[in-house]
């Protein structure tokens, strides 16, 4: 199974076994839904969600089976993953498009490392040989994805790819 991170248990919630997870993951929509399974802590014990709603920051979440607090209170604190090929998500997971190579005009830019998180829109963070460059990740830049190249091509503006 490939396992992706989408946030943690920070706390129980009342006594029937309710739990608050905290995840900026950006397919919620995808992940929380009833019948969904979630893999909590170190041995990913799989959870099924029963219900979900929102609550102040929080994803609010009960699973199958589970009806007391006495049963959830050991997840306080741990991460929580989902299994990659149980989600349908329109787009692509940040894991899937980190170490592709990115072009501008079949000019080579460098490996995607990471993504950064902004309240706008996420960035790519592109290395190359210690250069680093960011790129919006919107499509008036990222034109086009192809995981079985191992390719991002982009269409960057003037000053957008400064080598000093």
């Amino acid at each position: 199974m490939e396992y992706i991170y989408i946030g943690d248990v920070v706390n129980t919630h009342g006594i029937k076994g309710e739990v608050r997870i905290l995840t900026d993951f950006k397919y919620k929509d995808a992940v929380f839904k009833k019948g969904i399974n979630l893999y909590v802590g170190r041995k990913k014990d799989k959870l099924m969600i029963n219900t979900h709603r929102l609550h102040k920051n929080y994803d609010m979440v009960t699973f199958d089976g589970i009806t007391s607090i006495d049963d959830v209170i050991i997840y306080k604190g741990d991460k929580v993953y989902i299994n990659k090929k149980e989600i349908e998500i329109d787009g692509y997971f940040n894991e899937d498009i980190i170490g592709l190579d990115v072009y501008n005009s079949d000019n080579y830019i460098g490996k995607v490392e990471y993504v950064l998180e902004n309240k706008a829109h996420e960035i790519l963070v592109i290395v190359n040989e210690g250069h680093k460059h960011m790129i919006p990740y919107i499509s008036d830049f990222v034109k086009n994805i192809s995981l079985d190249k191992k390719r991002i091509d982009v269409e960057v503006i003037e000053g957008m790819l400064d080598d000093n």
